[in-house]
């Protein structure tokens, strides 16, 4: 069957639908009851979702859970998460318990500094082009004001820009490096319309600047775009007590836990192996949050991924060391995040997720999500360095396998008072629903 359309876009929902299922499925009923059972009985809610993206067929659920008790720079949340994964709210949920009597989690925003750049190409004397940048400069802030006066109004704006200098990498290439302030906006639409202006405008004086030869005057734009890379947007989370209060484990001592704690963080800084592991540990708890929130986790995900590999060889964005019989464990990482604008104020559960936090301006969130971060790593490190990371991550798994042979209520009852005392593994619960079955 030729599987190829056109005009799909044009298509209603429902003929969209009709179509995939009857070009795709085996079982064109049952996909079509399946992408409708998840619509939302309030059609005007269920529009504003068909309008966020482009082919809408269906909704598509994650569940939203909630880690109480965080106590962070002396105020506590409770801190919604949006994932799939089992044992990440539950892991994050213990850390936040564990820290709350032990003075909680010190957070501070060391910049907000986002980035975008113009990529062109200018084939001539690189003198003659860093003289035109320095007459024009002005006129690109200028010509920008019209998008830039309300930003500016609340304090932000345009930082600076530069001329880059990169014609030993690429032949003839260089680069508009422009830094800005978005305020409490993830500010994407603003950087990327400002970057468009100053492209337009670098065009525009060029054919007038006279120093140009007729080759000179004709730069080409290849493009003008954001950086997710935001290494001057960071924010630092951390936590430390004294050494003896450090563990809850009769099976280890304070001493103990906190040295091998501190030898799991080293090694993840010198290991690539082992720090991308760590590092989407980490990760899981700032996702959640991320999404949660209505930001763009992507852009986050690319951003510190990069940071990671900031000094030549990817690492661990966690730190950790034992002074003065005091165990500290940090880390700086870079967060562009938004509270207005996007689906901030469009999507129901956004706002719900910003309200719980209390209605926060950005810098307030960069702190909020990187405690998460942190929160979620020493849950793991915790647990890696102790009883194995399987003990606790598959009890927490354990519903997932039951739902996935249809356990009844009560088998399920039988079968989590069973798993309390024993170890639980794929095959131990299978074993043990058969067992029960027979």
């Amino acid at each position: 069957m030729n599987k190829t359309i056109t005009g799909f876009s044009k298509l209603t929902k429902s003929e969209k639908i009709d179509w995939l299922v009857d070009t795709y499925f085996k079982d064109p009923a049952s996909a079509k009851a399946l992408l409708k059972q998840y619509w939302n009985d309030d059609k005007k809610l269920q529009q504003l979702h068909d309008e966020f993206i482009e082919n809408t067929v269906s909704n598509y659920y994650l569940p939203l859970g909630v880690a109480p008790n965080f106590l962070i720079n002396d105020k506590v949340y409770a801190i919604p998460m949006a994932i799939e994964e089992s044992s990440v709210v539950a892991a994050a949920s213990k850390a936040a318990k564990f820290w709350f009597d032990r003075g909680g989690f010190k957070t501070k925003v060391i910049s907000t500094e986002k980035i975008g750049q113009v990529h062109f190409m200018f084939n001539g004397e690189s003198t003659k082009l860093e003289q035109f940048f320095k007459v024009i400069k002005p006129k690109l802030i200028e010509n920008a004001k019209p998008l830039t006066k309300n930003m500016e109004k609340r304090g932000g704006g345009i930082l600076n820009i530069e001329l880059k200098d990169k014609t030993q990498d690429i032949v003839n290439y260089y680069q508009l490096h422009a830094t800005f302030e978005t305020l409490d906006a993830m500010g994407a639409n603003f950087i990327n319309s400002c970057l468009e202006q100053f492209a337009e405008t670098l065009k525009e004086e060029a054919q007038k600047f006279e120093l140009f030869s007729s080759e000179e005057k004709n730069i080409q734009i290849i493009m003008s775009i954001l950086s997710n890379y935001v290494p001057n947007c960071l924010v630092r989370a951390e936590v430390s007590c004294n050494v003896e209060e450090l563990t809850e484990n009769s099976n280890i001592s304070a001493q103990e836990f906190a040295e091998k704690f501190v030898q799991a963080v080293n090694i993840a800084e010198i290991e690539p192996y082992r720090a991308v592991t760590h590092n989407k540990g980490i990760m899981n708890g700032i996702d959640a949050v991320v999404l949660a929130t209505g930001n763009d986790f992507r852009a986050v995900e690319a951003g510190v991924h990069a940071y990671a590999s900031r000094n030549g060889q990817y690492s661990s964005l966690t730190h950790a060391k034992i002074e003065e019989g005091i165990f500290t464990f940090w880390m700086e990482i870079p967060l562009a995040l938004g509270t207005v604008g996007g689906l901030t104020k469009l999507h129901p559960l956004v706002k719900l997720a910003l309200e719980l936090l209390g209605e926060p301006t950005a810098k307030e969130l960069m702190q909020i999500v990187a405690v998460a971060g942190l929160a979620q790593n020493f849950a793991a490190l915790r647990s890696l360095t102790t009883t194995g990371i399987q003990e606790g991550h598959m009890k927490m798994h354990l519903m997932n396998i039951l739902n996935q042979f249809e356990a009844t209520s009560e088998e399920k009852t039988t079968l989590v008072n069973h798993f309390k005392t024993h170890t639980v593994t794929h095959s131990t619960v299978v074993a043990q629903i058969e067992k029960l079955r027979r």
